[in-house]
Order: C-alpha cells, then sequence, then structure tokens
C-alpha cells in the first residue's frame, strides 16, 4: 500500500487528485505491460519497449500533458504539478515507463516554450499523439555539467544552417524521431553564443556512432553531426539564446526528476513493509524489531519532506513565479539523495534477496543512481542553491 495523503495538501487542487487516481487506474489495468523488463543487457534492448510505452501513454491520453492545449495538449501551458504527478505514479510502477513520458516532454518543451508557429504545429500534436519520439541534446563528450564549455558548431549558410560536433549521454538517441539540439553559433563568448535547432533524425550528416549500455537499461547514444544541414526555420527562436532556452526547460523538468525519485522511493518503502511484516525474526515479525522501526520511520519522514520540496516548487512554477532556480534545484537535490538512500536501506532490509538479480529491491537500486546525474547532477544543484543564495545578499 502507498501513502496518498499528500495528494491533501494545497499543493493539488481537485483534478490533481483526480489525474493520480486515473492514473493509478490505468497503471493497474496495464500491469501487465508495465511488468516487462527490456530483452537482455544490450545496449539497444530497451528500444522496442519504450516504443510500446510511448504508444500506450498516448492511446490514453498521458502524453497530452507533455505539450500545451493549442497543440492537443491537456493544460493550456505546461502544468508542472501534473508532470510530476505522472512521473511520480509511473516511476513507482515502471522506471523505463517513466522514461519514456519524461522524455516526450523533455524533447518538445523547448519548442513548446519559444519555438516559431510553425516548429509548434509541425512537431508538437504529433508529440502527444505518440507519434514522434523526442530527444533533448545537450551534453557531450567535455560539456555536460559546464555547458559553457559546448564545442559543437553550427554555421548560417543561406537558407541552412551546418552543424558539426559531437553529443552523448542523449537519451532516447537512436529511437528518436527529432532531437532538440544546442551547438555554437558563436554571437558571444561562453553561454551567449548558444542556439537551439530542431534537427530531425533522418536529417543527412547525422549519425548514431554508438549506443551505450547502462546499469538500468534504457535507449541512450552519441550522435556525430558531419555537415548536417538543417533548414533555417528549425531554429528555435532566437539565435544565441539557446543556453536561456536549456536553462528554462530544465528548470521545468528537474522538480519532475524529484518527483521520479520520490516514486522510486515510495516503491521501496512499499516493498520493504510488505517484507518486514510478513517475515519472522528472533520469534516475531521483522517489524517488531527497534532497529528496523527505526528505519522505516527514517524512510517514511525522508519521502514526506522530499515530497513538499518536489512540489512546492512545482506549485510555485505553476502559479507564475518566472525563475524557480533554487526551488527546482532543492527539489532535485534533496529527491534524488533521499531516493538513492531510502532504496539503500530497502536493500538492506531485504538481506539476501535485495542484491538478486530481479529483485524489485535491486532493481530499483540500479534504477536510481542515475536521476542524482542526469538534469545536472546533485554537485551542480548545490552550486545551483549557493549561488543564488549569495545574489540575494548582493
Amino acid at each position: 500500500m502507498v501513502e496518498t495523503r499528500f495528494l491533501d495538501w494545497p499543493f493539488f487542487d481537485d483534478r490533481h487528485r483526480q489525474l493520480a487516481a486515473e492514473l493509478e487506474g490505468w497503471c493497474a489495468a496495464r500491469a501487465a505491460l508495465l511488468a516487462r523488463r527490456p530483452a537482455g543487457e544490450a545496449p539497444d534492448a530497451a528500444d522496442a519497449l519504450c516504443r510500446v510505452l510511448v504508444r500506450a501513454l498516448a492511446a490514453d491520453g498521458w502524453l497530452r500533458h507533455c505539450v500545451p492545449a493549442a497543440f492537443g495538449g491537456a493544460s493550456e501551458r505546461l502544468e508542472v504539478r501534473s508532470l510530476c504527478l505522472v512521473r511520480e505514479i509511473l516511476a513507482r510502477h515502471a522506471a523505463l515507463a517513466d522514461f519514456a513520458f519524461a522524455m516526450q516532454g523533455l524533447g518538445s518543451a523547448t519548442i513548446a516554450l519559444f519555438g516559431s508557429d510553425w516548429l509548434r504545429q509541425r512537431y508538437l500534436p504529433e508529440v502527444a499523439r505518440g507519434e514522434r519520439i523526442c530527444a533533448f541534446a545537450l551534453s557531450e563528450p567535455e560539456a555536460g555539467s559546464d555547458v559553457a564549455a559546448l564545442a559543437t558548431t553550427a554555421r548560417r549558410d543561406g537558407t541552412f544552417w551546418i552543424l558539426n560536433g559531437e553529443k552523448t549521454w542523449i537519451s532516447n538517441g537512436g529511437i528518436a524521431d527529432h532531437y532538440v539540439l544546442f551547438a555554437r553559433t558563436g554571437e558571444g563568448p561562453g553561454t551567449r553564443g548558444i542556439s537551439a535547432f530542431v534537427v530531425d533524425a533522418q536529417t543527412p550528416g547525422l549519425e548514431v556512432v554508438e549506443r551505450i549500455a547502462t546499469i538500468a537499461p534504457h535507449p541512450l547514444a552519441r550522435l556525430r553531426l558531419a555537415d548536417c544541414r538543417v533548414p533555417a526555420e528549425q531554429l528555435v527562436g532566437e539565435a544565441g539564446a539557446g543556453f536561456r532556452y536549456a536553462m528554462a526547460t530544465l528548470e521545468i523538468f528537474r522538480p519532475t526528476v524529484g518527483a521520479a525519485a520520490l516514486g522510486m522511493a515510495r516503491a521501496a518503502l512499499a516493498t520493504t513493509l510488505a517484507r518486514v511484516t510478513r517475515r519472522r525474526l528472533f520469534g516475531g515479525p521483522m517489524s517488531g524489531l527497534a532497529v528496523v522501526q527505526e528505519k522505516l520511520a527514517d524512510m517514511a519522514t525522508a519521502i514526506d519532506a522530499a515530497a513538499l520540496l518536489v512540489y512546492r516548487a512545482a506549485w510555485e512554477k505553476d502559479r507564475g513565479r518566472q525563475r524557480i532556480d533554487r526551488e527546482a534545484a532543492m527539489a532535485k537535490l534533496f529527491a534524488t539523495e533521499m531516493a538513492q538512500r531510502v532504496v539503500d536501506e530497502a536493500v538492506q532490509l531485504a538481506g539476501g534477496l535485495g542484491v538478486t538479480r530481479g529483485s524489485r529491491p535491486e532493481e530499483l537500486y540500479r534504477e536510481i543512481r542515475a536521476l542524482r546525474i542526469y538534469e545536472g547532477a546533485s554537485e551542480i544543484q548545490r552550486l545551483v542553491i549557493a549561488r543564488d543564495l549569495l545574489r540575494a545578499l548582493a
């Protein structure tokens, strides 16, 4: 059993509670699909399942939360509380389903926020219908946390931009139909000379050169761009504004990463509660041991604390705050670090079963680890928080 009392918090309206109830029902009805796992450990093992999950999420309207209403979405604009609730619930049931949903949002949000009407109309309705798989291509071999070090270039050539460089650690790489891709266009030094482009996967000069295997399999790839000619109308917004667009997109999705971590932590706690109440140890239920009760109390308290930070950040953005840098960073930092500890405790309390391949604690242990790295590692979130504090003193 999973706690739902948090839905009574003042961050939520009745429509959020209805969304949560409907998605829980969907997950129950789709239990067989959500129980499926990638077939093996090969780098492309998760490809087919991700495609199936995108189609299933689209068929019942869940991908409508990834785009604005004008283009087939569920809300007038991207609603962060809804994105968080969907990610939390999906992640609790199946991490790959959460991944499939999240990438449809992350890989289209820059278009929704800053793209021309033509770009929005061309791409977003297909995203909502699950007809187009999305990717967000920012990271490079030498530019992950340090976006200013981005080296991929784009130069104007008449009605085209010519892109050259490499991208790596790109989620949905190899199965995406388009990439929202960031390249240096040279309007200024550092972050001031970066632009965003929508690059269709079949564009000549764009090549998937490596599929990357991870401890929790999902589609991941390294891309190479060699004189890749992208039509000028595929530029998102203004040239030179790409860093701002990337940060605005990540500001929306960082709280949702915290929400996914919450879902995994809640799954770990539920699994642990089932085990310690069922297993007998030293003549009584394992749950009767004081050391076990202490661990359960710490797990539950940490989950609630993280939920407060996640949904505060989402609520602040939804009520119109222009910038939530600190709140979003706190939410992602605390929730992902918390979930790692909670999952680790679940493994510990499961004993040998916790490290047995295919058990739920072992699966969660592999799935949770990447969340402390992607979309800004924990160390970067600490920098964001500290710098915001120091700016307030200036």
